[in-house]
């Protein structure tokens, strides 16, 4: 068994003061607590900013101090062993407990052991500085790689050769380093309650569903003593995602922008150990565009050189083209909100310094500007959390419906747009590091391995042939050059460009799943030897036959009793429905006219009466009723006009007015978007896939199993 951690963001909407048992409203709470939290910034950025040199990062880097021995792992307690807090000194008259100090230095800590990985990428880069940082050479590019550090992909490696270009191109010459190409960062204010002991916060559960907080506040933006902190007690209501066994670990407390308590909660429970090698079921998924996630199941068939992959042919499609429509649009209004801000600011700044009649009007509109560029950022966060939710939780099902213990998907540090086209800018866009994180801790839970291979090539080769593929706009344009579409003039293989590279995505994970490896930090695992392989294509076992179902239901059947077929209580036989062959007048077609069942019943409508000058109207539009009252339009939770609320139907399939767009589908209800289009979550029987030595299988498909033509997935 591992553990897995997890952080569920809580809200704390009220608090007690533990002395006095009074109640404190959320609009008191979020002012103290604001308190707190600007306190510990003030001391974290100025703790940052006093050590942002090149000589502190060396002394960071090392790991010892100045006797020479290994710093600890805490952060604040490394700090401290170096003597760099005491060069903070809050303002005078200001009483901050010393738990409190303890939680700002873990802050800094961590926020300058994070600028080490990019001061050794920078140094690296610097070191090994090509000719033409355009384009390295294939020696240039050895070089690189001896002197970098372990684990860096070349998606970082490309940022941080633009950061330096742009340091160039701005003074004429190479940077000294990292202190040279950015300041010191900003720190968000937040309170890091885990560096703090039971003498500033303890955490207990109450139930299944609440947790109590218990943690030291202070009732003043500036305490002078420590009269001016007192102890709270906050009842956080957990959300669904923490389980009843799971472990609580000591929170993080934020102020939101939206006057809200944000209660960043850790938590670990037990999961079931993932194993990297050993795969015989693996579903693959290759990142799009508007499709998000495109995949397909694959068995690993044979052993040793024999072994093959194979597959059913079924795509595994979750369309979020509206969506990322959406986002695409938000984007832009995004970037156009902030050139336009940009733009007032200048014309302010082109004034010089106030007063001027002009002066207070761009800085007005800039101050707007802003505002509206929040939220529309905000409203960009909030959907592309929704939608990597969704799209991982798809992805697991499928998975485990489908039976798989593993799920290989494309390594996202190869994946870098180039250029600047338009369907690169978009494919850069996509949440897909959130996604893939999703799906990790997801899988997590459902014990099914998450693995990554190179994506380098999985839409160039065939998954049949392995012979190099041509790209078209559709099936049947293949005369013309396109993207969407893959064929194969070798065997003639014609199928959607993301599904051709999911085959190929699962066929490098399981027959290269031998060189697995597994970064001790994160947990990731990557698979980074490519080994191509074809993926064969194989039929499902055939479905029963009319004849034996109807069979297999008349043995089943109870015996039915001799004679005519009688009713209690009825004593005429019921009157056939006259056909329409026969019916002389009436609503319907005219005699010796047959129409189907399934026709719908057509009744014409006769026009009104047109008033005189008025141009005539086709039949079926009523001119004289008046028009619908002004409202909501129905559906979207409002009935119909016609239909009232005890009407509608208590399933989870509700049929919305004809005035409505969106149609809810099983998908849509299961994924949270209404325009969102995913394949369902079908699992498979026991009938389909090789037999795994269990007995519990029926026998008829035990003895269809041919290992050697292998005629079923």
């Amino acid at each position: 068994m591992a553990r897995l951690m997890a952080t569920a963001t809580c809200t704390a909407f009220s608090g007690v003061l533990e002395a006095t048992g009074e109640r404190v409203g959320q609009r008191v709470l979020l002012e103290r607590v604001g308190f707190l939290a600007e306190l510990s910034r003030e001391l974290t950025g100025a703790l940052v900013a006093a050590r942002w040199d090149e000589d502190s990062f060396d002394v960071l880097a090392a790991g010892v101090d100045g006797q020479g021995q290994a710093l600890p792992s805490k952060g604040w307690m490394a700090l401290r062993r170096l003597n760099w807090p005491q060069d903070v000194v809050l303002p005078a008259g200001v009483y901050v407990p010393d738990r409190v100090r303890r939680g700002a230095q873990e802050y800094a800590a961590r926020t300058l052991r994070l600028a080490l990985h990019r001061r050794s990428i920078v140094a690296a880069v610097l070191a090994a500085w090509p000719a033409d940082p355009r384009r390295r050479t294939v020696a240039e590019w050895t070089a690189l790689r001896a002197v970098l550090p372990a684990g860096v992909t070349g998606a970082e490696i490309r940022n941080r050769t633009r950061q330096i270009r742009a340091h160039v191109a701005e003074h004429g010459q190479l940077p000294a380093g990292l202190c040279a190409l950015e300041g010191p960062p900003q720190v968000a204010g937040q309170v890091l309650l885990a560096a703090m002991d039971r003498q500033q916060v303890t955490l207990t559960r109450v139930d299944a569903a609440t947790a109590r907080l218990r943690v030291k506040l202070p009732l003043r933006a500036a305490p002078a003593t420590g009269r001016d902190w007192a102890w709270h007690m906050l009842d956080i209501r957990l959300p669904g995602t923490v389980a009843p066994d799971a472990v609580l670990h000591t929170p993080t407390l934020r102020p939101t922008p939206a006057g809200r308590i944000a209660v960043d909660l850790p938590h670990s429970r037990p999961t079931p150990a993932t194993k990297p090698t050993g795969h015989r079921g693996a579903v693959g998924f290759d990142w799009g565009v508007n499709t998000l996630l495109t995949g397909t199941l694959g068995r690993l068939a044979g052993k040793g050189q024999t072994s093959r992959v194979v597959t059913d042919g079924r795509p595994l499609v979750f369309d979020a083209t509206v969506i990322s429509t959406a986002l695409h649009r938000l984007r832009g209004v995004r970037e156009r909100l902030a050139a336009k801000r940009d733009h007032y600011r200048a014309l302010a700044d082109g004034l010089g310094s106030p007063p001027h009649l002009a002066w207070g009007g761009h800085l007005e509109r800039a101050r707007a500007l802003q505002a509206e560029h929040v939220r529309v950022c905000a409203r960009i966060r909030q959907l592309n959390a929704a939608l990597a939710r969704a799209a991982a939780r798809w992805a697991v099902d499928q998975a485990a419906a489908l039976g798989a213990s593993v799920i290989y998907l494309e390594d996202l540090a190869t994946l870098e747009a180039r250029g600047h086209r338009k369907g690169n800018a978009r494919l850069s866009g996509q949440v897909r590091g959130a996604v893939a994180e999703a799906i990790r801790h997801l899988g997590a839970k459902a014990g099914i391995t998450v693995v990554t291979v190179p994506a380098r090539g999985t839409s160039k080769l065939c998954p049949g042939c392995l012979t190099t593929l041509t790209h078209h706009p559709a099936p049947d344009r293949l005369g013309e050059r396109g993207w969407k579409w893959a064929h194969c003039t070798g065997c003639g293989l014609s199928m959607d460009r993301d599904h051709a590279a999911a085959r190929r995505i699962v066929s490098r994970g399981l027959l290269a799943q031998t060189h697995t490896t597994t970064d001790r930090t994160t947990g990731t695992r990557t698979i980074r030897t490519t080994i191509e392989g074809t993926v064969t294509m194989v039929r499902r076992p055939k479905k029963t036959t009319r004849r034996l179902r109807r069979q297999r239901h008349a043995q089943t059947a109870p015996p039915r009793p001799r004679g005519p077929k009688t009713t209690p209580g009825k004593g005429r036989p019921t009157p056939a429905r006259p056909s329409p062959r026969h019916a002389a007048t009436g609503p319907g077609p005219g005699p010796g006219h047959t129409t189907s069942r399934r026709t719908p019943d057509v009744r014409t409508v006769p026009a009104t009466t047109p008033t005189p000058g008025a141009v005539q109207r086709p039949a079926g539009h009523d001119t004289t009723t008046p028009a619908a009252t002004p409202g909501p339009v129905p559906g979207h939770g409002v009935p119909a006009p016609h239909r009232t609320e005890e009407d509608l139907p208590r399933s989870g399939r509700v049929r919305l007015s004809r005035r409505t767009c969106r149609r809810r589908t099983r998908a849509a209800q299961r994924t949270g978007f209404h325009h969102l289009h995913a394949t369902e979550v079908h699992p498979l029987t026991p009938r389909f896939g090789p037999p795994d030595g269990n007995r519990t299988r029926p026998r008829r498909a035990r003895k269809a199993w041919k290992p050697q033509a292998h005629t079923e997935f």
